[in-house]
């Protein structure tokens, strides 16, 4: 699962590898700790049976000195510096008996009057230089003895700690693999968990590329809420747009109507005053055009999840361009066209961008005109080229704008190829002029589409 930086997954996850990673730590500190202390305590149960051992062996003969009647069952007593002793010394604090493991060392218990029946538990350094844990316990051994003696018994703490230090290793490891196996976990849930919102986004790149009206797919209870009020956004919006084409094509009938009536009574007058108010009534004419074809771009170009296959509307002008300059016998030829094209948009607006194209190109054509259309990842290129006269390069730029004709001569209001361009910049898209493979003018309009 790829986290990017900011988005809720990541601060999930971050959250959650903090949390894990600290609760394993400290876990893990108060198991060594626990460990530890459970080690100390078998230590001193065996310390403690030890020390039983060495009473219930101990005897004093004759001639008042301690002796053992048999040996202590630890082998370790018998081993130099095998990290086990044990010492009997008198009120005065001489060793009067000691294992083996001590070898010529001594125990150096804290001074001090002895008591009897005192039992005690003491930390010192041992005859190797070694850290040792000491059970102590003062007996007198018969009953009447005037000396008592303390018996201690001492274990290295290297024996302590090398358990701790295994059990710790373990444990480490352990809580390692647990660690990962949480955020693996926590990975898979996350992933799972946000599935629903990375589906919502794919939906929603569907519905802006125009290849749905609304929000569809099943989500959880938790995003069904916003996926409504989000449609419910959608729907207001195309009836808010459509309100508005609406009205602004009342309002264009409600114009070219009494221009109607103005143009047919300046017709009828042969005066200075009727040709400019024919000139006038054309200009208005010319404006309510190019303003009602911005206007039903604007809405249809903001309203999302339009979609026009391609295909049947290019075939659809082609037959009606053949038919309007089919006594010029131009050779109108449409390219292949594959069938899974589309615009992302109005119908009605890719027609009236390809129709003044093709007017234009067939206006200018001597024999033939062509259009094809490639499909380019999210964009469509369409071409309508001719084998007229062509353009000057540095006039092209002009005809583009609003009024500019390339010909006096040459019937029209020098309006088409500005609305193309209009229309197009309102989708997201773009009209340029080059030269024509057949010798004359190449129009090449490009639409968001596929």
């Amino acid at each position: 699962m790829r986290l990017a930086p900011g988005t809720l997954g990541r601060r999930l996850f971050v959250g959650t590898l903090v949390w894990v990673l600290a609760t394993l730590a400290v876990t893990g500190l108060i198991l060594t700790d626990l460990f530890q202390e459970h080690v100390r305590r078998q230590a001193k149960r065996e310390l403690l049976m030890h020390l039983n051992q060495l009473t219930g062996h101990l005897e004093v003969d004759a001639a008042g000195q301690p002796r053992l009647r048999r040996e202590l069952s630890d082998p370790r007593f018998r081993t130099p510096y095998a990290g086990l002793y044990w010492q009997v010394e008198g009120a005065d604090g001489e060793p009067r008996l000691r294992s083996r493991s001590l070898w010529d060392g001594v125990l150096r218990l804290p001074s001090g009057p002895l008591q009897v029946g005192a039992a005690a538990e003491y930390e010192l350094t041992g005859p190797d230089g070694a850290r040792l844990l000491v059970l102590s316990r003062v007996i007198l051994p018969e009953m009447g003895a005037a000396e008592p003696l303390r018996l201690s018994v001492a274990l290295d703490e290297a024996a302590l700690r090398q358990p701790v230090r295994d059990f710790a290793g373990i444990l480490t490891v352990s809580l390692v693999l647990l660690a990962l196996g949480l955020l693996l976990a926590v990975a898979l849930q996350l992933k799972f968990a946000l599935a629903p919102l990375a589906r919502l986004r794919h939906d929603l790149a569907q519905v802006r590329a125009g290849r749905r009206r609304r929000l569809e797919s099943d989500y959880p209870g938790e995003i069904l809420p916003l996926v409504q009020e989000f449609n419910g956004v959608l729907d207001h919006d195309a009836a808010v747009l459509e309100r508005a084409r609406t009205q602004a094509g009342n309002l264009a009938h409600a114009l070219k109507t009494p221009l109607a009536i103005l143009a047919n009574a300046a017709a009828r007058e042969s005066g200075a005053f009727g040709r400019l108010v024919e000139e006038q009534v054309a200009a208005a004419r010319r404006q309510v055009d190019y303003h009602l074809a911005r206007a039903r771009a604007a809405a249809a170009g903001q309203r999302p999840g339009q979609q026009a296959v391609v295909r049947p509307l290019l075939e659809a002008l082609v037959r009606v361009m053949d038919k309007l300059h089919g006594e010029r016998g131009l050779a109108l030829h449409l390219a292949p066209v594959p069938e899974t094209a589309y615009f992302h948009g109005d119908a009605e607006d890719f027609q009236e961008m390809l129709g003044n194209l093709l007017d234009n190109a067939c206006k200018w054509a001597a024999s033939r005109v062509e259009v094809s259309v490639r499909g380019s990842g999210e964009a469509l290129d369409i071409r309508v080229e001719d084998d007229g006269p062509g353009l000057p390069a540095p006039a092209r730029a002009a005809v583009l704008q609003r009024g500019v004709r390339a010909d006096e001569a040459k019937p029209g209001s020098g309006l088409g190829l500005a609305i193309v361009c209009d229309l197009a910049e309102l989708y997201g898209g773009s009209l340029t002029l080059a030269d024509s493979a057949l010798g004359g003018l190449c129009a090449r309009l490009r639409l968001p589409g596929g």
